[in-house]
């Protein structure tokens, strides 16, 4: 084994960061095309929610009104400590369960790891910050898989149970319903700028390993029933997707989007991910984004790792940043 450097910068032996490193929605969405028709030929249960509207997780119906929530989330390093890289990896891989209304069961670990290159130690680290994580939200972690790889990579495949009648989806807004933010942000500029400079945000850290936990909870208790996380799509690109989905326009008030400290001088400083740019790019035919500059419209998509959940109603102590209408011209509006 190759002797590691004295402080190993895990971001250094990956080409992206964090869900940045996604594959674009538009090239994913070509995919996927045509994989939704049928089904299995004798199925053991009924899919709920599968990939129609790539929602957060996929769902099968349980005895009972029950519902098993199933997803999977693993990315390259966007931080340098490994121990912390687990637990952000955790807390977004949870997070998609906590964006459906469920409450995560069971992980097993998804790790690849360069051998030769870096040491079992750091892999350790790795699995140790997501062990606490899972942990912390009374999740079982069963083992896993691991593969020789060039790039580290770590996530995690997380089941969860859900109340179907309490189900949130994103393909359920109504035109008339607040929209709400639960998390800030700006962590992907603020990312950015770390594996380019080595400074590190301690608020974006805090945002990416704070769990939708208590989020997912005050939406259920809100009777809210349409939502999605805010992750590598960015917030114009997952919002695009929940109202086109939806049948509604979602119209944003740009000066209520909470951002993290730091987010606009990273973006200024030109701390912007290929990953922001085509949300951007995405979205743009299907928004109008007229009553806003390029900087904030790159700030609105920029790509979230381990972001907040974007809800149709108001919960407690999340800002509301737009509303859903009918369905106009555009699927997205941004208004100042």
């Amino acid at each position: 084994m190759t002797t590691a450097p004295a402080t190993v910068r895990l971001t250094q032996y990956a080409h992206g960061g964090g869900c940045a490193c996604k594959i674009p929605p538009g090239e994913l969405e070509a995919v996927v095309a045509g994989l939704t028709g049928g089904g299995p030929v004798d199925p053991a249960t009924r899919l709920v929610v599968g990939l129609d509207d790539g929602d957060d997780a996929a769902v099968v119906e349980l005895p009972g009104g029950q519902g098993l929530v199933l997803t999977t989330d693993f990315f390259t390093p966007v931080v340098d400590d490994a121990y912390d890289f687990g637990r952000i990896a955790a807390a977004n891989a949870l997070s998609d369960v906590y964006a459906m209304g469920g409450t995560p069961v069971v992980a097993v670990n998804l790790l690849g790891w360069p051998r030769d290159v870096l040491p079992a130690e750091l892999a350790a680290d790795v699995l140790r910050g997501g062990l606490e994580v899972a942990q912390q939200a009374g999740c079982h972690v069963g083992g896993g898989h691991s593969i020789d790889d060039p790039e580290p990579k770590y996530g995690m495949a997380v089941t969860g149970l859900v109340d179907l009648a309490r189900l949130i989806r994103n393909d359920a807004a109504v035109a008339g319903t607040p929209l709400s933010l639960t998390k800030p942000l700006g962590v992907g500029v603020l990312n950015n700028r770390m594996k380019s400079t080595g400074e590190v945000s301690a608020e974006a850290l805090a945002s990416m390993t704070t769990l939708n936990a208590e989020a997912s909870r005050a939406a259920l208790a809100a009777g809210i029933r349409a939502g999605t996380d805010v992750t590598g799509f960015g917030l114009l690109g997952h919002l695009y997707k929940m109202a086109r989905a939806s049948g509604v326009t979602a119209v944003v008030d740009a000066a209520a989007v909470p951002y993290l400290a730091g987010a606009r001088e990273a973006l200024a400083a030109g701390f912007v991910s290929g990953g922001t740019r085509r949300n951007l790019d995405w979205v743009r035919p299907h928004a109008d984004l007229s009553a806003v500059g390029e900087d904030e419209a790159l700030l609105l998509a920029d790509a979230q790792t381990s972001g907040g959940l974007l809800l149709g109603g108001e919960v407690p102590g999340a800002p509301v940043i737009g509303e859903f209408v009918p369905r106009q011209e555009h699927v997205v509006v941004v208004r100042t």
